[in-house]
């Protein structure tokens, strides 16, 4: 039960890490804020680091790990083109960048209690994962 529960909650993680990156990827070249750009780069780097780790991790059990979900995936696009092509502010962005924050936090929290037997270094990764994207919604408040 302990390695299964890890290997999928490695994958949300994946996926979730992966999402991170996408959104970030969208909007980054959009932002006209010198420090909201920079707190979107530091968080894309982080997302980034912690996609590795979880990659690796996710080796060691000889798994491929997880795409995000394509219908969420194209979700996500369609809601942060569709927003930006009527107002591309960097409080729009923020705006975007949070709600998305937000639902990575409340999915990675659903899977990390519902994973409970996973091992303590995937639950970490899980919450560092959350604890990213928590921090970037707080640092990019200002921007709203």
């Amino acid at each position: 039960m302990i390695e299964q529960d890890t290997v999928r909650l490695l994958r949300e993680c994946d996926a979730g890490a992966k999402m991170g990156v996408d959104s970030l990827n969208d909007v980054i070249g959009r932002v006209k804020d010198g420090g909201f750009h920079k707190a979107l780069e530091a968080s894309r780097e982080a997302h980034e680091a912690m996609s590795g780790e979880i990659r690796g991790e996710l080796e060691r059990y000889r798994d491929e790990g997880k795409d995000p979900a394509p219908m969420a995936s194209a979700m996500s696009w369609l809601k942060t083109h569709a927003e930006m092509a009527m107002d591309s502010s960097d409080a729009v962005i923020a705006d975007l960048m949070t709600d998305g924050c937000n639902m990575g936090v409340k999915s990675l929290s659903k899977y990390l209690n519902q994973y409970e037997a996973a091992d303590e270094k995937s639950k970490d990764l899980a919450k560092r994962l959350i604890a990213e994207e928590e921090q970037l919604a707080q640092r990019i408040r200002a921007y709203l």
